[in-house]
């Protein structure tokens, strides 16, 4: 089905409910859209049908909508309910806007099973934790088809400020989103170094972040992640050590395919694993703060 083709988009299909796919869904729902949500646990699913969400009989009911957004976790998530169960196959839907983090391969690979099946592919990964979503101020890396693209900008600005048009094919709006989501891990680490460093020499940590973010790096990553490393803030979790670690990981899938080396990737990947070690898997990834502690002799927040 090409973009030509009429398609209701205030008809949403929304898959995933979690931390991210909640307030989207929310936002689609404010602004007036029929949104049918699916998700694998039935909680998400009844807190957006008090708000007039249209609860899905199932997946494929989603997929019967003419416009279908998804926010799932990972490659594995994605793979078992897009591609694993055939859902696509009998898809009623024009296109299927994908707006989780998964690696370019996982991109590759939808792209073209979505091709086989006649049905509009794009890649709309996000920049923002939750709160940002709340507030419909997230940034949309958009990839695929710019005909699709043009057509749907207007009901993506529903959940985000801006629409960035990164090109036809949908793995590089991935690949960006895994080279920023790369950036902000080294920054997390960067800080948590410094913090430790300063605080070894008996500056507050508090105050050290106030004159980084004052002076030199100002910006939301410094000053949000500066703000969680100098009160030792990791719960609750905007984005796990565990999901960090993971796109870390994308991240190096994505430059071997390609023989880039990522010299830095190895050392943030080895930090995050020892957050993993310690427990802390589930909080924010900003305990990192904690690993670069214990490596400077601290004792570390349990």
């Amino acid at each position: 089905m090409t973009p030509a083709d009429p398609t209701p988009v205030a008809d949403i299909g929304f898959v995933g409910l979690g931390t991210m796919g909640r307030p989207m869904a929310r936002r689609l729902l404010d602004a007036g859209h029929r949104v049918t949500v699916w998700n694998r646990s039935a909680a998400p699913v009844a807190e957006l049908a008090a708000l007039g969400a249209v609860p899905a009989a199932s997946l494929q009911d989603a997929f019967a909508r003419p416009v279908v957004l998804s926010m799932l976790a990972d490659d594995d998530s994605i793979r078992r309910q897009v591609l694993d169960t055939g859902v696509l196959v009998d898809a009623e839907c024009s296109v299927h806007v994908n707006m989780a983090t998964v690696s370019t391969g996982c991109a590759l690979e939808l792209a073209a099973h979505h091709r086989e099946h006649g049905i509009g592919y794009l890649a709309a990964p996000v920049l923002g934790r939750a709160e940002v979503a709340a507030a419909g101020a997230l940034h949309i890396l958009a990839a695929g088809d710019p005909q699709w693209i043009g057509r749907l900008e207007p009901l993506l600005l529903t959940l985000g400020r801006r629409v960035w048009r990164l090109g036809p094919e949908p793995e590089r709006a991935n690949a960006v989103k895994t080279a920023v989501n790369f950036m902000v891990a080294n920054a997390i680490e960067s800080i948590s170094e410094a913090c430790a460093l300063v605080e070894s020499f008996g500056v507050e940590r508090a105050l050290f972040t106030e004159v980084m973010t004052e002076t030199v790096l100002p910006g939301p990553v410094y000053t949000t992640y500066g703000g969680l490393v100098a009160s030792r803030t990791y719960q609750p979790a905007g984005f796990t050590a565990r999901l960090g670690l993971k796109d870390v990981r994308l991240a190096q899938a994505a430059a071997a395919a390609n023989n880039v080396p990522l010299p830095m990737a190895g050392l943030v990947h080895d930090a995050l694993l020892q957050a993993l070690a310690h427990g802390w898997g589930e909080q924010d990834w900003a305990v990192l703060s904690e690993v670069a502690r214990t490596r400077a002799g601290f004792a570390a927040r349990q």
